[in-house]
């Protein structure tokens, strides 16, 4: 089964609880990304998990590194945590550009997926800004120069718009998501799946390998109870993740 690594889906909230003339703060740490990473476990994947704040530590900064993986998955955190390691941005040392190394891992036959989020694609006040890297050019779809949320606070029905292995035998309408990320489908990629008429599923080649663009999120907000849920949720991700590692379905 594929080697599986994500990075990503976690964060820290500083609190400031205000009561009358007094304050104080209190911290806490989250990882986002549990349903996903257990479905991919449940399939039988090899899955290394990297929270956002251990990219600089744990995700490889070397070619031979990432060749042990046959899929990155980046779910929710911004390209600056790829692209300024603590000896660049407090040195002013040199260093591999880790959204460099990604990219050329799938022009050498590996796969990558990029899933929505506030720090996905171009992000929130574009923060995240995916569209300003290396990495950008082996996606399959291209990103907004500013702020891409597609907030769908109602709920919206994604649907399945084109035939691909990938979305075989699932569903044609799955459970309501909170949200995506507005990107544009590249002329050479297939959108297998809308959202509110926006491209929600989309996957392509380059180089050797493949790419896929998830343009929602995997946990809340913008993926509700219902969506994580769902019956086809584990079956999507295993078959995505077994695509996009080269299999044949």
């Amino acid at each position: 089964m594929p080697r599986v690594l994500v990075v990503g889906e976690s964060w820290f909230t500083y609190t400031v609880h205000q009561k009358g003339f007094d304050a104080f703060h209190t911290a806490e740490y989250t990882e986002g990304g549990g349903v996903f990473l257990d479905a991919l476990r449940s399939r039988g994947h090899e899955v290394t998990y990297v929270p956002a704040h251990e990219i600089p530590t744990r995700v490889p900064d070397t070619p031979d590194g990432l060749d042990v993986f046959d899929v990155v998955v980046i779910s929710d955190v911004g390209a600056n945590s790829f692209q300024l390691p603590p000896e660049t941005f407090n040195r002013s040392e040199p260093a591999p550009d880790r959204s460099e190394l990604v990219r050329d891992f799938v022009e050498r036959g590996g796969g990558v997926l990029m899933i929505g989020g506030y720090l996905t694609f171009s992000g929130i006040d574009a923060r995240a800004r995916w569209g300003r890297t290396p990495l950008a050019a082996a996606l399959p779809v291209t990103m907004l120069d500013r702020d891409d949320r597609v907030e769908l606070t109602a709920g919206a029905v994604p649907e399945v718009v084109g035939p691909h292995p990938v979305v075989s035998g699932l569903d044609r309408t799955w459970p309501a998501l909170l949200g995506l990320n507005e990107v544009a489908v590249r002329p050479d990629a297939a959108l297998l799946a809308e959202c509110a008429g926006h491209p929600l599923l989309v996957v392509g080649g380059h180089g050797s390998g493949r790419s896929a663009a998830f343009t929602s999120d995997v946990a809340p907000h913008w993926a509700p109870p219902p969506f994580l849920e769902w019956d086809g949720y584990p079956e999507l991700w295993d078959r995505l993740v077994r695509w996009l590692a080269g299999e044949e379905l």
